[in-house]
């Protein structure tokens, strides 16, 4: 009877998972001997056909559970199919004062979110984004990889 009920719930549980959609976009850029050094920069290219579309774009950075800093400051640079470019700082904060962690920690790994949501792109093609650290140091250690998820909006698009 146990055997025969473990046997539903993985069914159930497997089920759910298969209906739940894919992302639009969703690629990872790993770091070598998780160390993100200076100048390295993770590449992402999402093609934008429906300008009438808003998007919720997700930054996971994945470290470990022995990253020192609280937080990571980053540069993300655009550029537009028209060739527009763009440069903005954005902080990552990854533990509250208290050091707890504000991210999804699973074992030794910390995976935590930055979002950009409803967002609508002004130009149709393909979107080139880089992401750069910000700090001053030359390797950041314990960094795993950075994942960039791009979903169709569901609710109303801000301005």
């Amino acid at each position: 009877m146990k055997i025969r009920n473990s046997i539903f719930f993985i069914i159930i549980f497997v089920s759910l998972l298969s209906c739940s959609e894919p992302p639009f976009y969703e690629e990872s850029y790993s770091f070598t001997n998780k160390e993100w050094k200076h100048g390295q920069k993770a590449k992402f290219v999402v093609s934008i056909d429906d300008l009438d579309q808003s998007y919720d774009f997700t930054l996971t950075l994945r470290t470990t559970t022995d990253y020192k800093y609280n937080n990571l400051w980053v540069f993300m640079n655009t550029k537009a199919p028209n060739g527009e470019t763009g440069r903005e700082p954005y902080e990552i904060k990854i533990t509250n004062p208290d050091g707890s962690w504000i991210g999804t920690k699973t074992g030794s790994v910390v995976e935590t979110p930055l979002s950009f949501k409803q967002r609508k792109l002004p130009v149709e093609g393909k979107y080139n984004f880089s992401i750069e650290q910000g700090i001053t140091n030359t390797t950041i250690s314990e960094v795993l990889d950075l994942v960039l998820t791009v979903q169709p909006s569901t609710g109303p698009t801000e301005n």
